[in-house]
């Protein structure tokens, strides 16, 4: 009687892990809005593809469309068509509720303006997000070592009237960090600081980058802050151009 040969069992070698989806995408995004019997185009089919811990600047002069871009790529607004993917999620038709969560754990926003709740501490502020959504560990301790991290862990009692405005905008940034977001969108993240102090802003960036690998954004009009960052694109007549 012949043996039959013992049926062997090939065991799959480990899969080599997945790569990171880009932590923002836009797909021929348009957006338009309408003028009497007409539509002014704002969008005329943007691209664009930020990878996971890069810094990219986003120029344009007034009226190119540049705020409404950045505000349909923060998920604050719709494109009228096109698509945008925040680390490999689509945002575009995502119900409000659904998309105020993922806003809140994937897009951390810094403004010109810093947006401080002025009734709060520093810790207070950075501690706002972390109360929407779930988020690991305590939200006290969380904050703590975003505001250690940006140099202001002396200041955390302190409230926004009583910092200066470079202090401000490092609340800011520690609050937009504390979700510990896919990507950072900045909008003239020193735009209302002197020069000295926009530099140590733009030196904290570059150094949260290099540290943690965050992902940047950084709208501006100033040609030094753009030099900055690894890309610059710019937006004219609602288009983009890489430079």
């Amino acid at each position: 009687m012949t043996d039959t040969p013992a049926e062997t069992t090939t065991r799959p070698s480990p899969a080599a892990a997945a790569p990171r989806p880009p932590a923002l995408e836009a797909r021929d995004l348009r957006r338009s809005l309408p003028l009497g019997d007409r539509r002014i185009e704002i969008l005329r089919g943007i691209d664009l593809t930020i990878l996971p811990g890069e810094s990219v600047a986003l120029m344009g002069p007034s009226g190119s469309g540049k705020s409404t871009l950045l505000g349909v790529l923060a998920g604050l607004d719709r494109p009228t068509e096109g698509r945008v993917l925040v680390d490999g999620i689509d945002i575009t038709d995502m119900p409000e509720s659904r998309l105020a969560v993922v806003r809140n754990a994937k897009i951390g926003m810094v403004f010109q303006a810093f947006n401080l709740i002025p009734t709060l501490t520093a810790q207070e502020n950075v501690e706002v997000p972390l109360y929407v959504g779930s988020h690991p560990g305590s939200a006290e301790q969380r904050a703590k070592q975003m505001l250690d991290l940006v140099g202001l862990a002396h200041r955390t009692g302190h409230k926004p009237n009583q910092l200066s405005g470079g202090e401000q905008q490092r609340v800011a940034i520690a609050r937009a960090l504390s979700t510990d977001p896919a990507i950072v969108i900045a909008d003239e993240p020193t735009g209302n600081l002197d020069a000295s102090t926009g530099e140590l802003i733009l030196q904290l960036l570059d150094d949260l980058r290099r540290r943690l690998g965050t992902t940047f954004l950084i709208a501006t009009h100033d040609p030094h802050t753009a030099s900055r960052a690894e890309r610059i694109v710019t937006i004219v007549d609602g288009l983009l151009q890489e430079q």
